[in-house]
């Protein structure tokens, strides 16, 4: 993470430790909430409200409530979608249902949903209406997302555009939400409220391509986990649509039968290569990226500021690409 996105996570973990102690009883509540929210992270999505709000030149102990309900929020999603896939892990930690139980996971997710709007109860107001109708707006968006990624486990005809709608939905609205967010905290205009939402948007359906990108070709010495999930689990991504549509159906069925997981890991990548998916999919990447960068030439900011914003979209994109 760049340095300046280091500064806010680390005034974000100082904010947390003192949250969790104002919240521990009862303890088969909490416990689990303080746990999700200890496994770490990034803390992209709480950074980018305070970078947000800190562009305008508000001050971080004001922006620092809606940056930490975003996190709880984030948060909260993944303990509910860690159920509804069934993931054992989380992190690398155990998730919270395997850890404890669903139904404590259930409970414990929904605590964090209503300490989310505890959090926004901070503002008062304009600023207050105006955070809880983003927010709502996102929040629903995420939901919305979920729902599409799990029908399309049952959908064999995926189109591309559809899958751009899902990650849109699912993954970057509450990044450009996030922004948007650290925006009103700080009392910048419309007009500056969609550039920063554009922004973070675009930004969030770069880093959700690249996550894509990486699964199938990273290093797994630095991607942090498998190399070749979404082919084992048959995840209708953007390689797998474009390959289906530009490869035959014999060649796509012959890569995808194999019975051999790491025959059938390298199977598909090669078909990924041979139908140029791959270099569909990073130029999909550099198309966002610079639709992102676009929009901050619509914003107020000093060259610091500008360059941050610029940084930020080079580096969700340039982890080992």
């Amino acid at each position: 993470m760049d340095k300046f996105l280091e500064r806010y996570s680390s005034v974000i973990e100082q904010a947390f430790g003192e949250y969790y102690r104002r919240h521990t009883s009862p303890e088969h509540l909490y416990q689990p909430v303080h746990y999700i929210l200890s496994l770490g992270g990034k803390r992209l999505r709480p950074a980018l409200v305070l970078l947000a709000a800190d562009s305008f030149g508000c001050p971080l102990e004001k922006a620092m409530p809606a940056a930490m309900a975003i996190e709880v929020f984030h948060n909260f999603s993944l303990v509910h979608d860690d159920i509804m896939d069934r993931a054992p892990l989380r992190r690398g930690h155990p998730t919270v249902h395997c850890r404890w139980d669903a139904n404590t996971a259930i409970l414990s997710g929904d605590v964090m949903m209503i300490q989310a709007y505890e959090l926004f109860e901070t503002y008062r107001g304009d600023t207050f209406r105006e955070v809880i109708l983003a927010f709502n707006r996102v929040a629903r968006q995420v939901c919305e997302g979920q729902q599409l990624d799990m029908d399309y486990e049952n959908i064999e005809d995926v189109s591309q555009a559809q899958y751009m709608e899902m990650i849109r939905l699912k993954t970057a609205v509450l990044i450009g939400g996030a922004l948007r967010i650290g925006g009103i905290v700080a009392g910048a205009s419309a007009r500056e409220l969609e550039a920063l939402e554009g922004f973070g948007t675009d930004v969030g359906l770069a880093f959700q391509l690249t996550d894509d990108y990486l699964d199938t070709f990273g290093d797994p010495r630095t991607f942090g986990k498998r190399i070749g999930g979404d082919i084992l689990e048959g995840k209708k991504t953007f390689l797998y649509i474009t390959a289906r549509e530009r490869a035959s159906r014999e060649e796509f069925e012959r890569a995808f039968s194999l019975a051999d997981e790491e025959e059938k890991i390298e199977a598909v990548r090669d078909l990924y290569r041979a139908t140029g998916a791959d270099q569909a999919l990073r130029e999909q990447i550099d198309r966002y990226t610079e639709k992102a960068l676009a929009h901050v030439d619509r914003l107020p900011f000093s060259q610091p500021y500008r360059e941050h914003y610029i940084r930020l979209a080079r580096a969700l994109v340039q982890r080992k690409l």
